[in-house]
């Protein structure tokens, strides 16, 4: 009981040192939509050759895309966890996805990892709650049972989520122990809109903070036959992009966007609303079939890998985001973005000061969106010190400039690239460069050890 209180104490301690710095009047609403496994090249505007995403490439084109942006971590909870509370997944010592996978009969064995969000981290919505939101969380939790549920955690409605990571079914019945089931094949993706678009035309006068947090495209692999069809008809032998039920997934979460934005307009708030769209990590390129054979999902090319690997591509990811009036249409390439800034960008955008006593590890990305100024960063950093089923095996990395080093633990090696001129990382630069690669396997050991990061052990 103790400690539970010292855990009260401390997050209430943060949020009482908030200070509003708008009134309830100037506040925006702000709707922030997370895609799950949607990878860097799976939008229209992010060059599928496949995919149509009308209404994302729309809100592009009148926002910002952010063509450097980054997930805190190449699987889903951590980065859900980053997202929430902007702290990277290292210092919360949550670092793999829930439960994860293990590492049994691996040459080393995993740290003792947080299975759950930390109680003393505080939330967006805890947060913005306490200086007069609205709170929704909308679809995909995974961030722990029942002690961590949404509504514990600073949201006051809550629908869709649970401790699972992907729904048993993307058709009603959906076995969703937090929301209703809908009709007879009711699609998934279209409901956690529809509860989305409730929110939004509700006549509640305080602004509101939504997350929706969709599960598509993550598996299971399945869309409405029509759309697959449809998809089916466009697909080219030479493509990149040629799965067709991944197409239609994808479609269907743009269109679900697209509902979204429709109900902004429609009842007048689109010009107070910014609109984030992004995903927790890179897109999976393969999954097993039910016959034990590999099936093609993705392609994140010209990046190298894709989810839970130790690459790029498992963790670049889009960026879209749009406020009329505030952010110009345009693009930000020369700032590099990882979801932990979202805290102090939704906090900023929202007027609230972030605590100071609790640590963030983002930074406000306000100032590029906005055209204003350009963030002040030059590093991004990555740890991971899990093995996975797609790829990855126990690693950190960081991003410094347009450098990208991978340091594995397994065989202690670094590998250097220059993602400018070498987006795939196919030549690895640190024999050639011994110096500069060994200046960013140090800033990485010191990030570690500030941030409290776990490393795996010796069985």
């Amino acid at each position: 009981m103790k400690r539970r209180h010292s855990v009260i104490a401390v997050v209430g301690a943060c949020l009482l040192a908030v200070p509003a710095l708008l009134s309830a009047a100037e506040r925006p609403n702000v709707v922030l939509i997370l895609a799950d496994d949607l990878g860097w090249t799976d939008l229209g505007c992010q060059g599928s050759d496949l995919y149509r995403t009308p209404h994302l490439d729309a809100l592009a084109a009148r926002g910002v895309r952010c063509t450097q942006a980054y997930a805190a971590c190449t699987v889903c909870s951590p980065s859900r966890a980053a997202l929430l509370t902007g702290q990277a997944p290292a210092r919360l010592h949550l670092t793999d996805w829930i439960p994860g996978g293990g590492s049994t009969g691996k040459p080393l064995s995993e740290p003792e990892w947080t299975r759950t969000l930390p109680p003393t981290a505080p939330t967006i919505a805890d947060i913005l709650s306490a200086n007069g939101y609205l709170t929704a969380a909308i679809g995909k939790w995974h961030l722990g049972g029942p002690e961590a549920a949404p509504t514990r955690r600073g949201f006051q409605i809550a629908c869709g989520g649970n401790h699972f990571g992907a729904p048993p079914s993307y058709f009603s019945p959906y076995g969703i122990d937090t929301l209703e089931d809908g009709p007879v094949g009711e699609y998934l993706t279209d409901r956690l809109a529809a509860e989305a678009v409730r929110i939004i035309e509700a006549p509640e006068k305080k602004p509101f903070f939504i997350y929706l947090a969709h599960y598509a495209p993550h598996l299971p692999m399945q869309a409405p036959a029509d759309d697959v069809a449809a998809c089916q008809a466009r697909v080219r032998p030479d493509g990149r992009h040629r799965d067709a039920t991944y197409a239609a997934m994808v479609e269907r979460f743009d269109r679900a966007c697209g509902a979204v934005f429709a109900a902004l307009e429609r009842t007048g708030t689109e010009r107070n609303t910014l609109v984030i769209v992004t995903s927790d990590n890179g897109g999976v390129d393969w999954a097993w079939n039910e016959d034990g054979t590999k099936r093609t999902i993705t392609s994140n090319v010209p990046l190298k890998g894709s989810k839970a690997t130790n690459d790029d591509g498992g963790v670049r990811v889009p960026f879209i985001a749009a406020w009329p009036g505030r952010i110009p249409a345009g693009r930000v390439d020369a700032t590099p973005s990882i979801g932990t800034d979202l805290f102090a960008t939704v906090l900023a955008a929202a007027g609230v000061t972030p605590p100071t006593q609790c640590p963030a590890d983002g930074v406000n990305l306000l100032p590029a969106l906005t055209g204003m100024a350009p963030v002040m960063r030059d590093e991004l950093m990555w740890h991971y010190p899990h093995y996975h089923a797609y790829g990855a095996t126990p690693h950190s990395a960081i991003r410094h400039g347009n450098l990208r080093l991978i340091e594995t633990f397994e065989d202690h090696r670094v590998r250097l690239f220059d993602l400018a001129t070498d987006p795939g990382e196919t030549t690895d630069l640190a024999p050639a460069q011994p110096l500069i690669a060994a200046d960013l396997q140090a800033r990485l050991v010191l990030w570690r050890n500030r941030t409290g990061a776990q490393l795996p052990r010796s069985p």
